[in-house]
């Protein structure tokens, strides 16, 4: 294994260079079907290309899996992945929370400065009593308790990426997972902002119910998504200060794109949306904030107002070409030829906006099978770790490695996406630092370090640690605290009112007492069992096995030769299968799907 990381960092460049538009695989259609959407004929269906579609729809499957969907017609696959409603979904679990939260947490302050303030006013905060005048620290429990919560949400953030990791390991449904990723991405919403997990859940819940619905609903859902309003500042959007966030992201990211609008459409959509807000976890509309007075939006005049702006939007054909296009690149490849673009939003629009239409279009098409689609796409951080879970025929996410370090470790954390933009995806998940961290990524899932291991869910920071090992000695909350200079300690201690360094101490260890431990297990792997299954006894036949079973890139046959030569004379166990695996999974190969 130490051979084949030297001979990583050596082609790290490859996976964004050369390797892309290398030897077409062999599900790949001839070149004239690149931007052709006429739909793909039942003689040209094939086990590669049933691989593909349910790579790229889904997170990609086992061989009997992809056999099964093979053993059908394309119209036959396709209709069954987006018609998914149909199949039965009730064994997949819902979130299982923690009871963190307080009557007295909501509406949640925006700030600890902002809860310091209340509680000055009011004698309360955050359900916590002020300490009687006089008392030293009078404002701790309110502090405590702000910083608690972050570290609570935190948590409980991190048990919602675990379960919806499993959701789209374990689901029947897969392009509805693959849809709702989909949408996190587009309408990106982060909880570092949010800090309210239930607003991220019910977001999640709300994009799953209209994944492959009807846009406007789509986005009736989003723009009044407490989430949504609370990321965007849509609380502080009223007639006599437009915010224009709303409204700006609404058309440059959601809808329609730079260049399709002026700056005037900007504000008089935020006009629109004044008073839209939400009332802790359920939206408000706040009249009293409302403009109602006349607004000329995108060349139409009148009272507008939000329903109205959505509707005037959808009434634009750049409005479907703008979604198409991105859905397009998400599924099929980053480039559009002008014309498909075209295409696909004409389709979008005379479906009035309903995404099925276009889904089975764009999946059915000859261009989804096509050399520069086939096998080209650079796989998320999550797409990446769960589509290998789903390789190995694993029913449930391992804890050992943690799922939310091992991708936001390589750029993606869910619920968490960079910014109002979220992932920009493709290209940019690779970098010579990333790919080596891909290359890299499974090694703890083969050969996890129980002993070691760390869980994220109960680690304290560098600073809280600190102050819980003095305060087991002994020292008192100042002593405890003390860092760095006199004067930075005199700021930490500044009034007495709180301690700011406790209060992060105390609050995550009442954060570990209330939220649910995520369990702890190594992935229940059993490689001798697989290539038993697959009669592979030879090394030749186990080498070619792994590379059917995991790579949609054609190995060249002299690097496949160092894999049969790596497996040649060692005795066929567990962990030789597994050595050999690893370098499987750390090919530049296989971080396209």
């Amino acid at each position: 294994m130490r051979w084949f990381s030297c001979c990583l960092s050596v082609g790290v460049l490859a996976i964004s260079g050369s390797l892309i538009g290398a030897a077409v695989p062999l599900g790949a259609g001839p070149a004239a079907w690149a931007d052709d959407l006429s739909p793909i004929l039942p003689a040209d269906w094939s086990y590669e290309r049933a691989a593909h579609l349910i790579e790229r729809a889904g997170f990609g499957g086992t061989p009997e899996q992809i056999a099964r969907v093979a053993a059908m017609t394309p119209q036959q696959a396709v209709n069954e992945l987006v018609d998914y409603q149909s199949i039965q979904n009730s064994s997949t679990k819902s979130f299982d929370e923690s009871s963190i939260w307080d009557a007295g947490m909501d509406p949640f302050p925006p700030s600890r400065a902002e809860a310091v303030r209340l509680a000055r006013e009011r004698g309360e905060g955050l359900g916590e009593k002020v300490l009687p005048q006089g008392s030293q620290r009078r404002l701790q429990p309110v502090v405590d308790k702000f910083f608690y919560s972050l570290a609570a949400n935190d948590i409980e953030t991190q048990r919602l990426g675990l379960w919806w990791a499993n959701r789209m390991l374990s689901t029947p449904r897969p392009l509805e997972e693959k849809l709702t990723l989909f949408w996190h991405g587009h309408f990106a919403t982060g909880e570092n902002k949010v800090r309210d997990y239930r607003m991220m859940l019910r977001q999640n819940a709300m994009f799953r119910e209209h994944a492959s619905g009807n846009l406007r609903d789509l986005l009736v859902g989003i723009l009044k998504d407490p989430a949504m309003l609370v990321f965007l500042d849509n609380g502080e959007n009223i007639q006599k200060h437009p915010n224009e966030n709303f409204g700006r992201e609404l058309l440059e990211l959601f809808t329609m794109g730079v260049g399709n609008y002026t700056e005037r459409d900007v504000r008089e959509a935020a006009r629109a949306f004044t008073g839209w807000t939400n009332d802790v976890l359920v939206f408000k509309f706040d009249k009293s904030q409302h403009d109602f007075a006349e607004k000329t939006f995108l060349g139409r005049t009148g009272a507008l107002n939000g329903d109205d702006v959505i509707d005037t939007i959808l009434k634009q054909p750049v409005t479907g070409e703008f979604v198409a296009g991105k859905l397009y690149k998400y599924f099929v490849r980053e480039e559009i030829a002008g014309s498909v673009q075209r295409e696909l939003g004409r389709t979008f629009r005379e479906s009035g906006y309903e995404m099925k239409p276009l889904l089975k279009r764009i999946f059915l098409s000859k261009d989804f099978y096509s050399p520069p689609s086939y096998a080209t796409q650079i796989k998320s951080p999550v797409h990446l770790v769960v589509s290998t879970y789903k390789k190995m025929g694993l029913r449930e996410v391992p804890t050992i490695p943690d799922f939310g370090r091992m991708t936001s470790g390589l750029g993606q954390s869910l619920f968490n996406p960079p910014n109002v933009a979220g992932w920009a995806g493709g290209r940019t998940w690779i970098t010579p630092s990333t790919l080596l961290q891909r290359g890299n990524l499974f090694r703890d899932v083969l050969f996890p370090d129980v002993k070691g291991f760390r869980p994220p869910d109960r680690a304290l920071s560098a600073t809280d640690a600190r102050v819980g090992q003095r305060m087991a000695q002994g020292m008192n909350i100042t002593q405890a605290t003390a860092e760095g200079d006199a004067e930075s300690n005199m700021m930490v201690d500044r009034d007495e009112d709180y301690n700011t360094r406790y209060a992060g101490y105390a609050g995550a260890m009442l954060a570990f007492k209330r939220t649910k431990l995520i369990p702890r297990a190594q992935a229940a792997i059993d490689l001798e069992a697989m290539v038993k299954a697959a009669r592979a006894t030879t090394p030749d036949q186990i080498v070619d096995h792994f590379i059917h079973r995991f790579l949609r890139v054609p190995l060249a046959e002299k690097d496949r030769g160092v894999l049969v030569e790596f497996l040649r004379g060692k005795p066929t166990t567990e962990e030789s299968l597994r050595e050999l695996l690893y370098l499987v999974l750390s090919l530049p190969e296989y971080q396209l799907g």
